[in-house]
C-alpha cells in the first residue's frame, strides 16, 4: 500500500494548477546540461536562495537533475507538511548523506539514523530531553550564561567591536556541553576553543559534498581535506571521553540512575534498558548530533534575532522593557522569569520565520507515493523549501516584515494570526521526527536575552561594510560577518 502525503488539491487550484496528476517528466525547472542537468548551476552557499527563486519562477513544484539524481522541489506548506508528518514510513534522510557521514568516519544519531534504528534512538534522546529534565540543567545553564555576560562587559568596557555569531557559538557550545555531557570546556573565558574549531569544520564539508558533482575528495585529497580528516579525530576522540568520562560517574554513584545529572547520562540511562537495541557507538553519534546541532541552530537562530531587533528599535525597546521588569535585579533569571518572557519568545519564532537556519530539507522516499497531485518514484530525493510560504502575503499579512505580536495571542489564548502563522512556519520540523531539543533551543535563546537586554545597552549590529548580513548556507544558514557593539546599563 502506497504511502500519501496528503493531497492538495484546493492549494493546487488557487494556484491556477491542474488537478491531474503530474509525473517527474512533466514538472518545469530550470534548464539544465548533458550528464550534469543542474548540479553546475548549484551555488552552494546560497542554493536555498536558487530554489526560492526557481519557485518563483516555476511554481510550488519543480524538479532538478544533479548528475543522476532527480529531485523534486516542494514549496507549498501545506505538502511540505503532508512530507513531514509522513517520517518515517514514506521517507529517509537521503542516502548521499548518510554515504558522506559515514564515508567521513562519523558516527550517526537520531538526526542522520532511518527505520527501526531512528525508533530505538529516538526514544533515548527523548528521555533527555525530556522538559523536566532540561529544567535540572539550568543552573549549568545560568553559569555559562553569566560567562557570556562578562565576556561581552569586557568587550563593552574596551568599547570593542562583538563578533556576534562567533561569541554565541561559544555559548552554545558551553551550555550543550555543560548541559547534554557534564563537561566544562568553557570556550567563552578563553581563546582556545578547539572542539569549536573541530565543529566548526564538518557541516560545511557535509554540505559541500553532498552537492558535489563529482566526488574529487576520493581522488585527490587536498590539504583541506587533511586537516577536516584530523578535526573528525580529534571530535571523535572528545565523544569517546565524553561517553567514557559520564559511564565512570554512573558507576561511582548508582544514585545516578535514578536521577541523572545530564542529557548524557540520561541517554546511557535509557540505552542500558534490557531490550534498547543501543550501544555506544550510537550515543556516540547522538552526542555527536547534539554537539552540531546545539551549536549551530540556536547560535544561528540568536544572531539573526539580535539583528532583527536592531533593525526595529520599536520591537527592541518592547523586549528590553519585559526582560528588565521581569528580572529586575536579578542576575540569575529563575526557570519562572524565563517562562514569563512571551515577547522575547514571540521574537525568536517570528525570527525563525523570517531566518530559519534550515530553509531546505532534503528528503528520500521509501516507496512509490504522491506529493499533492505530483507522482513520486520510489528512491526519489524530495527537497522541501520551508520559508517559501512563511513569506508570502497570500498566506500572512505584512509576510515580509518582523512583528513578532502575530505570535502573541490576545484573552482566550491564540489569534487567527498566530494560528495562521503556526501552520505555515515550522522551523523544527513537524510530525513524528519533529527536533527533540526545540525546548532547550528557546530555554538557551532566552538565557542569551535575558543576559542581553537586562545588562547592556546594544550600540549597534552591523557588518563590517555597512550591508545587511549574506545568507550563507553551509548546511545550515548563517548570517555573515555580523558585528556588535554594547555599553553597559548604569
Amino acid at each position: 500500500m502506497n504511502s500519501v502525503a496528503e493531497p492538495l488539491s484546493t492549494s493546487g487550484q488557487q494556484q491556477g494548477q491542474s488537478t491531474a496528476l503530474r509525473a517527474y517528466e512533466s514538472l518545469p525547472g530550470p534548464r539544465g546540461l548533458p550528464f550534469f542537468g543542474n548540479a553546475l548551476q548549484v551555488e552552494t552557499p546560497r542554493f536555498h536562495q536558487q530554489l526560492e527563486g526557481w519557485a518563483r519562477e516555476f511554481g510550488p513544484f519543480f524538479k532538478l537533475q544533479l548528475v543522476k539524481r532527480r529531485v523534486i522541489v516542494v514549496g507549498d506548506h501545506e505538502a511540505v507538511a503532508a512530507v513531514l508528518r509522513d517520517r518515517p514510513d514514506g521517507f529517509r534522510r537521503t542516502a548521499r548523506m548518510q554515504e558522506i557521514w559515514t564515508e567521513m568516519g562519523l558516527p550517526i544519531g537520531v538526526f542522520g539514523a532511518n527505520g527501526e534504528t531512528w525508533k530505538r534512538q529516538r526514544r533515548m534522546v527523548m528521555a533527555g530531553f525530556d522538559p523536566a529534565h532540561v529544567k535540572r540543567y539550568l543552573p549549568a545553564m545560568q553559569r555559562v550564561g553569566e560567562q557570556l555576560v562578562a565576556r561581552w562587559a569586557r568587550a563593552a568596557d574596551a568599547e570593542a567591536a562583538i563578533d556576534l555569531q562567533a561569541d554565541l557559538m561559544r555559548f552554545t557550545v558551553d551550555t550543550i556541553a555543560g548541559l547534554a555531557f557534564g563537561a566544562e570546556v568553557n570556550t567563552l573565558e578563553s581563546d582556545q576553543d578547539i572542539i569549536q574549531r573541530h565543529l566548526d569544520k564538518l557541516f560545511p564539508a557535509i554540505f559541500r559534498r553532498i552537492l558535489s558533482p563529482l566526488p574529487l575528495w576520493r581522488i585527490v585529497r587536498t590539504p583541506a581535506d587533511r586537516r577536516l580528516e584530523r578535526s573528525i579525530a580529534e571530535i571523535n576522540a572528545a565523544v569517546a571521553g565524553f561517553i567514557s568520562q559520564a559511564r565512570m560517574r554512573l558507576q561511582a554513584d548508582p544514585g545516578l540512575r535514578e536521577r541523572p545529572n545530564n542529557l548524557l547520562e540520561a541517554m546511557l540511562v535509557a540505552a542500558d534498558q534490557e531490550g534498547s537495541g543501543i550501544d555506544d557507538e550510537q550515543v556516540a553519534g547522538n552526542v555527536l548530533t547534539m554537539l552540531l546541532a546545539g551549536e549551530d541552530t540556536t547560535a544561528n537562530t540568536l544572531a539573526w534575532m539580535i539583528h532583527l531587533l536592531w533593525q526595529h528599535p520599536e520591537a527592541l525597546a518592547r523586549a528590553a522593557e519585559e526582560v528588565r521588569r521581569v528580572g529586575g535585579d536579578c542576575l540569575r533569571p529563575t526557570q519562572e522569569q524565563l517562562a514569563q518572557l512571551d515577547y522575547i519568545e514571540a521574537c525568536a519564532h517570528e525570527t525563525m520565520r523570517l531566518k530559519p537556519v534550515a530553509p531546505i530539507l532534503p528528503l528520500q522516499t521509501l516507496h512509490a507515493l504522491q506529493i499533492g497531485n505530483v507522482q513520486v518514484p520510489a528512491n526519489t530525493v524530495v527537497i522541501s523549501l520551508l520559508r517559501r510560504d512563511s513569506v508570502s502575503d497570500a498566506h500572512l499579512p505584512r509576510a515580509a516584515a518582523f512583528e513578532p505580536e502575530r505570535w502573541l495571542g490576545g484573552e482566550g489564548g491564540p489569534g487567527a494570526m498566530a494560528s495562521a502563522a503556526k501552520r505555515i512556519s515550522m522551523p523544527f520540523g513537524a510530525g513524528p521526527r519533529i527536533c527533540p531539543g526545540r525546548y532547550l533551543a528557546l530555554l538557551e535563546m532566552k538565557m542569551v536575552m535575558y543576559g542581553l537586554l537586562g545588562r547592556f545597552d546594544i550600540l549597534g549590529v552591523d557588518t563590517a561594510d555597512g550591508r545587511p548580513p549574506a545568507e550563507h548556507l553551509a548546511f545550515t544558514m548563517a548570517p555573515l560577518g555580523l558585528r556588535m557593539r554594547l555599553r553597559r546599563r548604569g
